[in-house]
């Protein structure tokens, strides 16, 4: 990946959806030129897909928290089914440090983050931080 690379993922991470014509005008290149390193960035695995994320500033319904997780050698595996199974499991690190894994959860209401606590709880230990808001939410940029 060089230079120019960089530049169209960085331009790409800001919106997936420029258009190939206005990647090519801000890195002077063609528009078949982009369109081709955009190919192999995809084939190459760099560009992984493309989506769409919602925010609503408006919902302050939704409980969403980080939740530390220990569990030992044997209960990983569980741990892992739970995590991809539970809907509301957005995201599950594995981590380094007191802690095995870190769930990122967005639950309906308190109630529905103890409930998903107590499950996880038969497993391993727990340390859970309820997340006040996101001041600072960007890509990651190449």
């Amino acid at each position: 990946m060089d230079e120019l690379d960089r530049q169209i993922v960085h331009l790409l991470t800001k919106n997936a959806r420029m258009p190939v014509k206005e990647i090519a005008e801000h890195v002077n290149l063609t528009s078949p030129a982009i369109s081709s390193r955009i190919r192999r960035l995809e084939t190459d695995g760099i560009i992984a897909g493309y989506t769409v994320i919602c925010h609503n500033p408006g919902e302050t319904t939704r409980v969403q928290a980080l939740i530390s997780v220990s569990v030992n050698a044997d209960s990983r595996e569980e741990f892992l089914a739970l995590a991809e199974q539970e809907p509301q499991v957005l995201q599950c690190w594995r981590v380094t440090g007191s802690y095995n894994f870190i769930a990122k959860v967005s639950c309906e209401s308190i109630d529905d983050l103890e409930h998903l606590l107590n499950r996880v709880q038969k497993l391993g230990s727990t340390n859970t931080q309820i997340i006040l808001n996101t001041p600072v939410d960007r890509p990651l940029s190449l």
